[in-house]
């Protein structure tokens, strides 16, 4: 398989999957501005939404969107864990998390990226951001993770969104569960390596 991303945007928490799903696959920096990858290919040809991450898989067929990638890991390397039985109660709410995290969390992040957006929109964004970090960190409370006391693709995805609040200058420090999530998940190895290999650390 083959990870088309940009460093440290939302590609990296299929990243972090990946090494945690210890599958084989190598990675390929994309130029979003340009459209290019870092071998010169035109990345439109390759995913025609233009954005990152984009999986081509053994077969050829290319997965996009994080959240349907990270499901699609955990289903592939059952043995990691990385996500609960399908068809279960938990399965369906791993899958609320990931779309809460990717609409709601994501999503909001967007506008500080931006270099077009106007003050209004990030002001608005801004609240509801605050709106939505509160109910992560409640839901962070009492426990390590955000299924429970398991590591799952939810906390990769988490953990790379809420890594964009250092880069944006939004503090977390509101929210300690929050503070204490990221530097939990940041001594993870598959996280280190993910880093390492993005050319972060």
């Amino acid at each position: 398989m083959k990870l088309y991303l940009k460093p440290g945007s939302c590609a990296m928490a299929v990243h972090i999957a990946l090494e945690e799903a210890e599958l084989t696959y190598e990675i390929e920096k994309v130029d979003l501005a340009a459209k290019k990858t870092e071998s010169g290919e035109d990345y439109l040809a390759i995913s025609p939404n233009g954005y990152v991450p984009a999986l081509v898989l053994e077969d050829g067929e290319v997965m996009t969107e994080a959240a349907a990638i990270l499901l699609y890991i955990a289903n592939l390397a059952p043995e990691a864990e990385l996500a609960p039985a399908p068809g279960s109660k938990a399965y369906f709410e791993l899958l609320s998390q990931l779309v809460f995290i990717s609409t709601e969390l994501h999503k909001n992040f967007s506008p500080f990226f931006k270099p077009n957006s106007g003050d209004t929109w990030r002001g608005i964004a801004q609240k509801n951001l605050e709106t939505r970090l509160s109910l992560m960190n409640e839901r962070l409370t009492s426990n390590d993770y955000v299924m429970g006391e398991r590591f799952s693709v939810a906390d990769a995805y988490l953990f790379t969104v809420l890594s964009w609040a250092q880069v944006v200058d939004i503090s977390l420090d509101a929210w300690p569960h929050l503070q204490r999530f990221v530097a939990r998940i940041a001594e993870r190895d598959s996280v280190q390596r993910a880093m390492q290999a993005e050319g972060l650390k």
